[in-house]
């Protein structure tokens, strides 16, 4: 800015001290906290996939073990209807109707009585929170064996978004052995410019527009970033930067 208040701004001469904007920080939006493909909550600071594939129960268990998550389940019902509102890409493979998607989630309906019909109660699959709800009675599938007694929970959404809006679904108690499609729940984590996940305490560059920040990760979160400015390429007229590579430019003269 020049000529700024000149009654309080003038040099030892005299003369009125001009400032020049070099460069200005600007305010920082992280546009990502999930890899790709997983889609984020930020009421419980999770992300979500459905795997395509269509595995049993405990090989589903094992797949979301490997991505450091665990088979969903739901803390509120303002976080199962954010999974029934998602548009999951389940065209190319299902094993039910078009117009309906079942997966695999992390509950198992426990049988403790065969005697006139099945009875039973939900159970949490893997332990570790008292926040989780239980769905309520369930619809049971065909393919029971007769001594099974635990039966996986599949949860139906529907593909007709008049029924996701309305946050239509039901329940369903399945054989584990049948193979289905199965949703994965983990927490939100850092992911920097290039899409890798990043370590919790680490530093790295956060997805979104500024190659020249760097942050710690911290609970999935960038925290204490600090930006490097760049000067602009000598003897060079027109120049691109490079959108993921700090003070990396392109100079476009012929």
């Amino acid at each position: 800015k020049e000529n700024v208040d000149s009654r309080h701004n003038r040099g030892r001469g005299g003369e009125t001290t001009r400032f020049h904007t070099v460069n200005v920080a600007q305010p920082v939006r992280f546009s990502r906290k999930c890899p790709t493909g997983w889609y984020h909550y930020e009421g419980t600071a999770s992300c979500y996939r459905v795997y395509l594939n269509g595995e049993n129960y405990w090989d589903a268990v094992q797949t979301c073990q490997r991505v450091n998550g665990s088979l969903a389940t739901f803390t509120a019902d303002q976080e199962l209807r954010f999974i029934l509102a998602q548009e999951w890409d389940l065209e190319e493979k299902t094993f039910v109707r078009k117009d309906q998607h079942r997966f695999w989630v992390g509950y198992q309906y426990v049988i403790t009585n065969r005697n006139h019909s099945l009875e039973g109660h939900w159970e949490v699959a893997y332990k570790g929170s008292s926040e989780v709800f239980l769905p309520p009675d369930p619809i049971f599938g065909s393919a029971m064996a007769e001594k099974e007694n635990v039966l996986c929970a599949q949860l139906q959404c529907f593909h007709f978004p008049t029924l996701r809006h309305h946050g239509l679904h039901s329940w369903f108690a399945e054989n584990c052995y049948e193979k289905s499609s199965f949703l994965c729940k983990r927490s939100q984590t850092c992911v920097d410019i290039k899409d890798n996940i990043v370590d919790e305490g680490y530093y790295f560059t956060p997805k979104g527009n500024d190659p020249c920040l760097s942050c710690t990760c911290h609970n999935g979160e960038p925290e204490m970033c600090v930006a490097a400015l760049c000067e602009r390429p000598q003897g060079c007229q027109q120049y691109r930067k490079d959108p993921k590579e700090c003070c990396k430019f392109t100079c476009l003269d012929p």
